[in-house]
C-alpha cells in the first residue's frame, strides 16, 4: 500500500554531519531511498528544522544548506526520487518513483523577513509551522511558559501562506497560537501530533482542538514518538492505533494521516522503528478497518485535503470493515 509521511528530519542529520550521510542506504538513519522502497513509501516529507539555540545570523544559511542536501543528496543521488514542487506535481508521479517535498518546521530562519519565506517558497516548501517548542518573532511554541499566541508577524506568515496554497502546520503550537492559527489559515495540518486524551503529553492536541481542525477540513498526522503515544512503558505499534481510533471517534476517519518523525526522534515503537516497517502498522490497521478507510490514512485522506482538491467523503459504512 501506498505510504505518505508528512514529517521526517533526514535533512537535520545530514545539515549535523555536512552531508556525510548517504541517503541511498544510510545505517545512521531511519528513512533511506532503500527504506523508502521496502516500505511501500508513495511520498516523504522532508522538514527543514533548525536548532532554536544556532545564532541567529547562521539560520537561514543552515535552511539554505539542509535544502542543498535534499536536492544533491536526496534527489541528485537516487534517479527514483522525484522533487515535488507543487501540489500538481503529487499526480505526475510514475511507477516506480517515490516523492519527496520540503517543509519548514519553524520559522526561526527568516527572522522578520518575508523576503526570505519567499525564497523558500520558490524552492519548494510546501508546509509551514510557525515554530518548535520555542518562542520566535512569530508566535509561542508549547514550551514556551506564557503560552502567548502569534504576533502580528505570524499572521503576515499565515497569510502568505493561505495566498500561495501552502499548509499551515500546527503542531509543535502553544494553545493561544492554535487558535489563532485556525482563525486566519485556509489550509491548516498537525503534521505530527497524536491525541492528548489517550496520551496527556503537551505536543499532543486536546479533542477541542482535533475536533475543530477536522470540521476545517484540516488533517492529523499521527507521530511515532513513544513519549507522544503512551505514558509508560514501550510503546507498541497498537498504542499507536489507539490515537487513530481515538480521532475516528471525533470524526476525523476521513482527515488522518501518517507523520512519523523518524531521524527526529530517540526512541521508537516497537515493530516500526524505521521506514522500511511501515507495512507493519498498515497490516495492523487492516485487522480493524476496512481497505478503504486504511488506504485513506496510508496516503489518500493527504490527496485528497491538499490544497486546491476538493475532499472525498467515505460513506459512514466504510468506516469498520
Amino acid at each position: 500500500m501506498n505510504i505518505i509521511d508528512l514529517h521526517c528530519d533526514v535533512l537535520a542529520q545530514m545539515h549535523k554531519v555536512k552531508g556525510n550521510l548517504s541517503f541511498k542506504d544510510s545505517n545512521d538513519l531511519d528513512v533511506t531511498y532503500e527504506k523508502l522502497k521496502q516500505g511501500g513509501a508513495h511520498i516523504q516529507a522532508f522538514a527543514i528544522f533548525i536548532s532554536p539555540s544556532m545564532k541567529s545570523d547562521q539560520k537561514f544559511q543552515a535552511a539554505l544548506d539542509q535544502i542543498h542536501y535534499f536536492y544533491t543528496e536526496v534527489i541528485g543521488k537516487n534517479p527514483h526520487m522525484k522533487a515535488l514542487k507543487t501540489w500538481d506535481d503529487f499526480d505526475g508521479l510514475q511507477d516506480g518513483q517515490i516523492g519527496a517535498f520540503l517543509t519548514l518546521e519553524g520559522v526561526d530562519c527568516i527572522g522578520n523577513d518575508m523576503q526570505k519565506l519567499s525564497i523558500l517558497r520558490e524552492l519548494g516548501v510546501l508546509s509551514v509551522g510557525l515554530t518548535w517548542n520555542n518562542a520566535n518573532l512569530a508566535a509561542d511554541g508549547v514550551g514556551e511558559e506564557r503560552g502567548a499566541g502569534l504576533t502580528e508577524f505570524g499572521k503576515e506568515i499565515i497569510g502568505f501562506c493561505n495566498e500561495n496554497k501552502i499548509l499551515s502546520d500546527v503542531s509543535h503550537l502553544s494553545e493561544k497560537a492554535f487558535w489563532d492559527v485556525m482563525d486566519l489559515a485556509h489550509f491548516p495540518i498537525a503534521s505530527h501530533s497524536n491525541s492528548k486524551t489517550i496520551c496527556n503529553h503537551r505536543r499532543n492536541l486536546s479533542d477541542e482542538q482535533a475536533t475543530h481542525l477536522f470540521k476545517s477540513n484540516g488533517l492529523i498526522h499521527v507521530v511515532y514518538n513513544p513519549p507522544f503515544v503512551i505514558e509508560k512503558g514501550e510503546a507498541t505499534i497498537s498504542d499507536l492505533i489507539a490515537h487513530i481510533d481515538h480521532f475516528c471517534s471525533l470524526g476525523g476517519v476521513g482527515q488522518i494521516g501518517l507523520g512519523s518523525d523518524f531521524d527526529g526522534i530517540s526512541e521508537k515503537i516497537i515493530g516500526l522503528e524505521d521506514a522500511s516497517m511501515q507495512p507493519a502498522l498498515i497490516n495492523e490497521l487492516l485487522k480493524r478497518y476496512s481497505e478503504d478507510v486504511v488506504k485513506g490514512f496510508a496516503y489518500q485522506n493527504f490527496l485528497d485535503h491538499r490544497p486546491g482538491k476538493k475532499a472525498t467523503q467515505l460513506p459512514e459504512e466504510e468506516v469498520l470493515s
